[in-house]
């Protein structure tokens, strides 16, 4: 019998069903309780090195701050008392919370509850404090022109909050436990010249403060334990009490502990940094040793594995990040990136699939929710077993697990000096970012570049068609370009123009990491900050790499092909029409619109040379970007996806001369067609892009696709899927994902959300409650081509 049929029969247990229940109907409430704890040590200790001040504040949280079970929880621990809290952290920037606190509830997109007693405490006591002392002002302070001057065609991150998008070492965190890694700080900082005692005196600090955090909640469990009536409710917590008591003097030695290591270890770097993706990663690798062995010796049931596995994926979604309102637009959904990969090879080349990869297969078939972030690695030896299994869940509807494809991402990790040992252990952080496990710094959400703007200002003389501004380069008119080939030589010289000004400004801003934001905590479990008593925001990591985002290679090709082709070519459109048109938003041509929607071949169609001018400029841009070097010493690489950004960046865009109209979302994903304008089916879309450069992009690439449920209902339709994932490896593409609904459905999600609270979509790289999606958004995923009619 093969495992999948083996776990065929694996129940969700009653507490599990209870638990999901409880934890999709949690309101979600700013919390103030660790701000005020944070501001409390920076006022007793304005002379404390950054360093010491942050690690005394996370301490000081691990020791004060409340905490809760829930009786019937297998796995314990959260950052507030509170589920899905968004957290107020005053050291990155709390400049946008003072116009927006208010307002929060009712937002536009991912709200969050307001206690009165918080918006008070908020303006008399923390921000009065902060105001022009976090990284956020000082970022606005010192750059804010910069940045304004290139916003519409750059997004710049990470200027209000700490680094994520971190893989860390969750191996050597269950090998050491705290108190090993304490042991290991304290005889380095014995041995450490004078300038890095400092560095291991915080470490020593926040270990300290990780450890009294578990005994606190050994404690409560034992408190509850001893107050409760009922005896399997009583005798869970004392088992709780025990896991927790074991956690705070060594490691696991179970697989019950391991895991619930492996959520205090995140609940605590979330603590410390309060920032989206940082992630688990190869979760079936690392705590197989843990679930054979009880396996083996009888204490544990693959029933019992499965509720455990299923208690912490319900853990995963009591932790949100709360954004800004314009940021929420780019991010919307809370997407926080728990992202856990499975499958794939060992370091050897052999396949990496165990009984852990299907356990997590069939925990996400029962919870559905939209964490954990679930990645499958496959690659041309995956066990056909484990990608129907694959194909089973997707079929499901939650849109996971996304795919990845080990073929082309561990080449395209070496060639960025990644060693083949560690691109064979690759992870996933957040959406679809690519990383190395436990090693890296990759800052892979450094910024996103809107190639469709910097085509807009190359067609207008650098100014920008909304609004008439200057923002790019005089390079002239479409009118000014006799030929093709000089309408891309301009092109070239405005993107070249922005990637200048963008890396500088990204260079200013992990600068200002450094300066505000060292990370004691993850510098312990990041390889080789503790060897090398240097932090990780200041290089201490083996892998120092920083991730741009192109946006949106479809719309580009698409564009290029109407002018290469209508304009340049067959000269139907003259060069004045055509920019006249998408100066005026085409009104009044409507014929000369339809012309360029349906007149010229469209990227996502199999069309070699349509596909190939994306691939161009993607290429291009991917050059302009190893012409630098980051603040820590690695190099720049590009990323092709969205996130949920493809909606608010293409507000900022006028009219194209693919047809689109102005401030119309751009397509979705990084490597997905506009959504309507691919129509031969699924392989051709894969064709397309398997042309688009995506070796290029070890940032990691997205590729979305939606299918209809009635496709994995027969045999013959999941066979056929099944194929196309095959397919997908073989083509070389990095990841694709799938979303499986009706539009029927998610119109009647819009009219009565309440009866689709648990409904998941695929955004971009993530899944989020279609429910909590902004109504444009909404509206762009139910226009997104559909298969299996």
């Amino acid at each position: 019998m093969t495992i999948m049929k083996q776990l065929l029969d694996l129940n969700m247990t009653e507490r599990i069903k209870a638990l999901r229940e409880r934890a999709l109907a949690s309101p979600r409430y700013l919390s103030l309780e660790q701000a005020r704890i944070i501001t409390r040590v920076y006022r007793k200790s304005p002379d404390l090195p950054v360093n010491l001040k942050r690690a005394r504040a996370l301490a000081c949280a691990l020791e004060e701050m409340p905490i809760a079970i829930d009786p019937e929880e297998l796995i314990v621990g959260n950052r507030t008392p509170d589920g899905r809290a968004g957290v107020v952290f005053p050291e990155a920037g709390i400049s946008w919370l003072e116009e927006e606190i208010e307002t929060l509830p009712t937002r536009p997109q991912d709200t969050f509850e307001v206690r009165e007693q918080d918006i008070h405490d908020f303006r008399t006591a923390i921000l009065p404090y902060w105001r022009g002392k976090n990284l956020e002002d000082d970022i606005y302070a010192q750059y804010g022109a910069e940045i304004k001057a290139i916003e519409k065609v750059v997004k710049i991150n990470q200027k209000d909050h700490a680094q994520g998008h971190i893989c860390p070492h969750v191996a050597s965190w269950l090998r050491h436990g705290p108190t090993g890694l304490l042991q290991q700080a304290r005889e380095k900082q014995t041995q450490a010249s004078a300038e890095k005692v400092e560095f291991y005196q915080g470490v020593c600090l926040v270990l300290e403060g990780a450890i009294c955090f578990i005994k606190r909640y050994a404690d409560l469990a034992d408190q509850l334990a001893q107050s409760g009536t009922d005896e399997a409710i009583s005798g869970n917590l004392r088992k709780v009490a025990d896991v927790c008591r074991q956690l705070a003097e060594g490691p696991p030695a179970s697989f019950r502990e391991a895991l619930q290591s492996v959520w205090f270890l995140f609940v605590i770097l979330h603590m410390e940094s309060n920032a989206s993706s940082f992630s688990p990663g190869r979760m079936d690798q690392y705590l197989y040793p843990y679930y054979e062995r009880d396996v083996r010796d009888g204490g544990l049931t693959e029933q019992a594995a499965l509720e455990l596995i299923e208690s912490i994926w319900i853990k995963f979604n009591q932790i949100v990040y709360m954004r800004n309102a314009h940021s929420a637009r780019f991010f919307a959904g809370f997407p926080i990136g728990f992202n856990v990969a499975i499958g794939g090879q060992t370091d050897r080349g052999a396949d990496a699939t165990n009984s852990l990869s299907y356990l997590f297969l069939k925990a996400q078939e029962h919870i559905g929710l939209p964490q954990p972030n679930l990645s499958a690695r496959l690659h041309k030896n995956s066990p056909d077993d484990f990608v129907d299994a694959c194909t089973r869940v997707i079929g499901l509807g939650s849109g996971m697990p996304q795919i990845f494809n080990d073929e082309s991402i561990v080449p395209a990790l070496e060639s960025q000096g990644i060693s083949h040992r560690d691109a064979m252990n690759y992870a996933v952080v957040g959406c679809v970012e690519l990383t190395t496990q436990g090693n890296n710094l990759g800052w892979s959400d450094a910024a996103m570049f809107n190639l469709v703007k910097a085509l807009e200002l190359t067609l207008n003389n650098g100014r920008c068609m909304l609004t008439g501004q200057r923002m790019g380069l005089e390079t002239g008119d479409l009118s000014d370009y006799d030929s093709y080939v000089d309408l891309e030589e301009a092109y070239g010289r405005q993107i070249q123009f922005f990637v200048d000004k963008m890396i500088k400004v990204c260079e200013w801003i992990e600068a200002m990491h450094q300066k505000h934001l060292p990370s004691p905590f993850l510098s312990t479990v990041v390889d080789d900050c503790m060897a090398r008593g240097l932090d990780v925001t200041a290089g201490g990591a083996v892998y120092n790499l920083s991730g741009i985002q192109a946006i949106q290679v479809a719309n580009v090709a698409d564009s290029l092909a109407v002018l290469k082709q209508l304009v340049y070519g067959e000269r139907r459109l003259s060069r004045e029409e055509l920019l006249a048109a998408c100066r005026n938003n085409f009104q009044g041509e409507e014929t000369l619109q339809q012309v360029c929607l349906h007149q010229a071949p469209k990227y996502g169609n199999d069309v070699v040379w349509v596909d190939e001018l994306g691939a161009r400029w993607l290429t291009f841009f991917a050059d302009q970007l190893q012409r630098f070097t980051n603040v820590r010493g690695g190099p720049y690489h590009m990323g092709l996806y969205t996130v949920s950004a493809h909606v608010p960046m293409g507000k900022n865009v006028a009219a194209t001369p693919d047809g689109r109209l102005a401030e119309s979302p751009l397509a979705d994903g990084g490597m997905s067609p506009m959504y309507g304008r691919d129509c031969l089916g699924p392989t051709a879309v894969l064709r397309s892009v398997a042309r688009a450069a995506s070796h290029r992009a070890s940032n990691g690439t997205l590729l979305n696709m939606k299918f209809l449920p009635v496709f994995f209902k027969t045999r013959q339709g999941r066979k056929q899927f099944l194929a196309l994932l095959k397919a997908f490896v073989r083509m070389g593409i990095h990841h694709v994902q799938f979303n499986v609904l009706r539009r029927e459905d998610l119109l009647d999600a819009q009219r009565n959300p309440d009866a689709y609270r648990g409904l998941t979509v695929r955004v971009a790289g993530y899944t989020a409650y279609f429910t909590e999606l902004a109504e444009d958004l909404q509206d762009e995923i139910m226009a997104r081509t559909t298969f299996g009619d």
